[in-house]
């Protein structure tokens, strides 16, 4: 069980809870033990891929007596202690600050519009507004089903002016199997949707430390549906992709990927597309939407310490601080600050600033699906005016 480190007061509208116990059970028992049933709302149960997900379901719904739980296994998590990767973490929203509602949207492939903007729309209609309450939404979607492009797109026009921001579900680092807990089941191949009224402010935040360095690039020859670039400018796309970045086609690695994303322009912004690997056969998997004739351009890394302080450092309309942030943190931002030996330093940013979440396979922001970026929304408390 965690307690929140001593420099930073809590945050009034959300528990933090935290456990590092391998037993899901023990690990529920920590982490409800500092949660109070009856003035929550909901949890957000942000889970491990190391922990068992059926005894886990079933000790959420035993231990916290009907509060609705939601979340998803991770690709690590952002506790009180910063970035972690075998951390159990709750975090309990007040009814005093927060109503919700849900939807489940399964199969997530192959996935179909209408009945998605069908579902997620009477939600919406029928989920009533409280006077001066503002609403967003969140949405949680198996990052392997490798759909989120088109959700997120779709997601935006079902909810017209609600804000959206998510992430998608992870594993580690291993790539095997994403889940989304709704209703007590952890399911594959499924995205959860959120819909939030609160009477806080809050902020969308989304952002990368990548710049454009103006090698522009074509992919000529793809498999659009998962994501696999075989040829970039009609060569090999790997060979084609070390040459640019100036290495050899074997020194590939997640590391290089990391520092060398691939950008494309939407409405005059640069936003990151992913690659996760190699092949045998020298193709690229991406980890978000490509296809043939795509543009794309080498992106290189501005300080990630520096950004992430810059980007954080927000407060509310009449300049109050932030109550917390909820992240979705792109796995490889956490690979680099660890590659780089400045884990520590993005733990201690996030300390700082409240922030809790957890690392995606994607990121989700008005309507698009973008890799390597951080969104978040930053809550504030007894706001006037809600900010995104």
């Amino acid at each position: 069980m965690r307690d929140f480190h001593p420099d930073h007061i809590n945050p009034s509208s959300v528990v933090v809870a935290s456990s590092d116990a391998l037993d899901p059970v023990e690990a529920v028992r920590e982490t409800v033990a500092q949660i109070d049933p009856a003035g929550t709302c909901f949890v957000l149960a942000l889970v491990p891929n190391r922990m068992g997900l059926g005894p886990l379901a079933g000790a959420l719904e035993d231990a916290l007596d009907g509060v609705p739980v939601f979340g998803c296994t991770t690709a690590g998590q952002i506790t009180s202690e910063g970035y972690e990767s075998d951390a159990l973490l709750l975090m309990a929203f007040r009814k005093e600050n927060f109503r919700c509602s849900s939807v489940l949207i399964e199969p997530l492939k192959p996935l179909a519009i209408a009945p998605i903007v069908e579902q997620v729309g009477k939600t919406n209609s029928q989920f009533p507004h409280t006077a001066g309450w503002s609403r967003l939404a969140l949405v949680f979607a198996d990052g392997l089903a490798k759909q989120e492009d088109l959700l997120a797109s779709v997601l935006e026009t079902a909810l017209e002016d609600v804000p959206v921001f998510g992430g998608s579900a992870g594993d580690g680092l291993n790539f095997g199997q994403t889940f989304v807990l709704h209703n007590g089941r952890f399911q594959s191949n499924a995205a959860l949707v959120l819909l939030i009224e609160t009477n806080m402010s809050f902020l969308g935040l989304s952002f990368d430390h990548f710049t454009p360095t103006g090698t522009q690039l074509v992919v000529t020859a793809a498999n659009t549906e998962e994501r696999i670039v075989y040829e970039i400018n009609g060569a090999p796309a790997a060979q084609e992709y070390a040459r640019l970045v100036g290495c050899e086609v074997e020194d590939l690695s997640r590391q290089v990927f990391a520092e060398n994303p691939l950008l494309v322009c939407h409405k005059m912004q640069h936003y990151v597309r992913a690659i996760s690997h190699a092949t045998e056969d020298h193709a690229l998997s991406f980890m978000a939407a490509i296809d043939d004739g795509l543009i794309m351009m080498l992106g290189r890394g501005k300080e990630i310490l520096h950004t992430l302080e810059a980007e954080l450092d927000v407060t509310g309309g009449s300049g109050k601080p932030v109550d917390f942030v909820l992240g979705f943190d792109c796995v490889l931002r956490k690979l680099e600050a660890e590659e780089k030996q400045l884990g520590r330093q993005v733990s201690d940013i996030f300390r700082k600033n409240r922030v809790f979440g957890f690392n995606t396979y994607g990121e989700q922001h008005c309507g698009l699906h973008m890799n390597h970026t951080f969104v978040g929304v930053a809550f504030f408390e007894n706001e006037e005016k809600r900010l995104y």
